[in-house]
């Protein structure tokens, strides 16, 4: 950058050749604006690395999200000073909007900077929560950082109206009268968002949980609680996106937060078998009592149940350690192998459907090749 250059660029402006020493300052300006900028940029990296290695949660998210608004803010500030080194020189009228556009400008770069604090302030309580063990509620988390960052939006536009010149009564009034028609044609989007609120207060579900609903055909696993709608996606992978004004209206289970998954079977025996039984039951009981995937000090019924058409029927009631769906499915199949070897090796088998026929005295069926025989023609020849 040169002076004659400067000087040819602002003469449009209404600057003459003599006041080319203003171009001088102007570059000085600038220049000290881009050393600023460096040395400020190089503090904060060496800050941020130190605050990564402490223990404290807020120093490195402030730090972090002071970065690059600061750094815009010097440039904001040192732009306008020289501009209005400048407008000192002359009459134009595109200075006069110098103060406002800044006044603005720094508004919007400190809620700029809330805003991302907010939001590094929101992972880093994430992290650190799976870093202890002790992982936080994602879904409130979420909400209360998504609440922070509309208050900010909010207070932002109020305090940028009143920097223009504009009555924040003035603004409110409107809003309180604008905000029953808009009521009116967006209840739907209003029943959403309560709908979402109630979610978040109420947490009968969390980011991660498997839910399902017996009134509705809603099942899978919870990705995302928006404000206006819940992001599910199905066991078939395909998502479902659920107004959130759905879950005030219907009953909602999580199965991911039982304590337990419950195996209950029937199984029978053949009615030939029947001494067998109290045996059989009994083994199965210990079998499961010294089973270390079962939970033992829950309800567990192993016995005879019902005279079934072609079986006799006991039923095994009791529950697992595992609430993983998988797992679970596994220590299932172990229980109920281990089942059938217990009546095989009393003798016993499982049943299957079967009939007796019983038919009167002198009655006889006759065997298979005795009817092909029959059905043979018989010779006359000779």
């Amino acid at each position: 950058m040169n002076t004659e250059f400067l000087s040819r660029w602002l003469s449009p402006l209404g600057l003459d050749a003599a006041q080319s020493s203003l171009t001088s300052q102007v570059f000085l300006v600038v220049l000290a604006v881009v050393i600023a900028n460096f040395v400020i940029s190089r503090v904060l990296k060496r800050l941020i690395a130190g605050a990564r290695k402490t223990a404290v949660l807020w120093d490195d998210a402030a730090l972090e999200a002071l970065e690059r608004p600061l750094r815009l803010l010097l440039w904001l500030v040192g732009i306008a000073f020289a501009a209005d080194m400048v407008g000192q020189h002359t009459d134009a009228p595109i200075f006069d909007a110098v103060d406002p556009v800044r006044k603005i400008g720094v508004i919007a770069l400190i809620a700029w900077a809330l805003t991302r604090l907010i939001a590094n302030t929101e992972q880093a309580i994430i992290a650190r929560g799976e870093t202890l063990g002790k992982p936080a509620d994602i879904s409130t988390v979420s909400a209360i950082g998504k609440l922070l960052r509309v208050t900010v939006i909010i207070t932002t536009v109020l305090i940028a109206l009143q920097s223009l010149g504009f009555s924040i009564s003035g603004v409110l009034a409107f809003g309180g009268v604008g905000g029953i028609a808009v009521g009116f044609a967006a209840k739907d989007l209003l029943a959403n968002f309560f709908g979402a609120l109630m979610v978040y207060l109420d947490r009968p579900f969390s980011i991660g949980d498997w839910i399902r609903s017996p009134d509705k055909d809603i099942e899978g696993t919870v990705e995302e609680i928006g404000w206006r709608l819940t992001r599910i996606r199905r066991f078939d992978k395909r998502p479902l996106y659920v107004p959130n004004a759905i879950f005030t209206q219907i009953s909602v289970e999580n199965p991911s937060r039982m304590t337990h998954r419950r195996i209950y079977e029937t199984l029978g025996i053949r009615y030939d078998d029947l001494d067998k039984m109290q045996a059989i039951t009994d083994d199965v009981r210990q079998m499961l009592i010294d089973h270390p995937d079962i939970a033992s000090e829950q309800t567990m019924i192993v016995h005879f149940n019902a005279f079934n058409a072609s079986s006799l029927d006991f039923f095994v009631y009791t529950f697992t350690h595992t609430t993983q769906w998988v797992e679970f499915h596994r220590v299932k199949q172990d229980v109920l192998l281990q089942v059938a070897r217990i009546i095989e090796e009393h003798g016993a088998q499982i049943a299957f459907p079967t009939r007796t026929l019983h038919l009167p005295d002198g009655v006889r069926i006759s065997t298979a090749q005795e009817l092909e025989r029959a059905a043979q023609p018989v010779d006359n020849a000779g």
